[in-house]
């Protein structure tokens, strides 16, 4: 999908673009989207419901990109609700989801459109008037500012970079850690917000420190993963631990934390004593980076995955 970027200022294609009929519109509401699964499970070939501009709700607009067959994708923050649907705006065969529950198992096309579209409702939600003056914000035709009709100033979609790290040590064994809010059994790598001056490399040794009081170094970036649940910008990284140390988690965040072979990991997920990160997640993907392929679900998989 091209962002189409170099078009967001041409107002006259903007307009023409949201009354051709080939146009289609994500609707997001309350960071859901409609989405049709032929098994009634988000698992199960799920698809993306895209409407006609015409049928979109009334709400706040934005361009999400164009394909390669010149259709022009469009995002609404509104309501579902529509001629034709149920009372809760959903129409038979069609479950209204967030991106953490259906994901992973979308095309490529109806994941981006579908990460896109929520980060700008998200923000557009959110931040609706001018943080210097206080004067309700204008959306640009393409959505990706608002401007203040007061003092002129533009504002632009708010992203939280956040690091989430792969941490082992000199035996090869990787660092698992259950934010204290989580059911037992429910792991996950260590994460953080990078603070203001810091760098991300600071970041992740800093979050490993206070949350499991290791002290790492060999910080290296391996990837990254949009995360709009409301504004993360997740990058992923992989840390060497000093041998030698004890873990003491943070109590107040942090409810445990361990180290595990990949037998000890394999054997845990087996049995239903351990669940890691949801697919959805970077998470996943940099436990089974470790791990050297794809894990088992196992009886203790999050049907409904946290916020790391």
């Amino acid at each position: 999908m091209d962002r189409a970027a170099t078009l967001r200022n041409d107002l006259e294609w903007i307009e023409q673009a949201w009354a051709d009929p080939k146009t289609r519109v994500v609707v997001v509401q309350d960071s859901r989207a409609l989405v049709r699964t032929r098994g009634g499970h988000p698992e199960d070939h799920p698809e993306l419901i895209l409407r006609a501009a015409q049928d979109a709700p009334a709400g706040t607009r934005f361009l999400l990109g164009v394909d390669a067959d010149d259709v022009a994708y469009f995002g609404v923050s509104g309501e579902f609700a529509a001629e034709g649907t149920s009372r809760s705006g959903v129409e038979e065969g069609v479950k209204a989801l967030q991106l953490r529950q259906v994901g992973a198992t979308l095309s490529d096309r109806d994941a981006g459109l579908f990460t896109h579209a929520v980060a700008l409702a998200n923000w557009h939600d959110t931040h609706t008037h001018c943080p210097q003056c206080g004067t309700p914000t204008v959306p640009a035709p393409a959505g990706h500012l608002t401007k203040c009709p007061k003092d002129g100033t533009e504002h632009f979609p708010r992203l939280d970079p956040a690091v989430i790290m792969l941490v082992t040590d000199p035996d090869d064994r990787c660092l698992l850690a259950r934010n204290a809010l989580w059911p037992p059994g429910r792991m996950s790598v260590l994460a953080g917000f990078v603070e203001p001056g810091e760098s991300c490399e600071h970041a992740v040794a800093r979050e490993v420190m206070e949350e499991a009081s290791i002290i790492v170094g060999q910080v290296q970036y391996l990837g990254s993963q949009p995360w709009p649940m409301p504004r993360s910008l997740m990058l992923g990284f992989q840390a060497i631990a000093a041998s030698g140390q004890e873990i003491e988690v943070d109590a107040d965040e942090i409810g445990e934390a361990r180290w595990f072979t990949r037998a000890e990991m394999l054997a845990a997920i087996e049995d239903g004593t351990l669940g890691v990160a949801p697919t959805s997640s970077i998470a996943r993907r940099l436990i089974e980076f470790w791990y050297g392929t794809e894990l088992p679900e196992g009886p203790n998989s999050w049907a409904t995955p946290p916020n790391r």
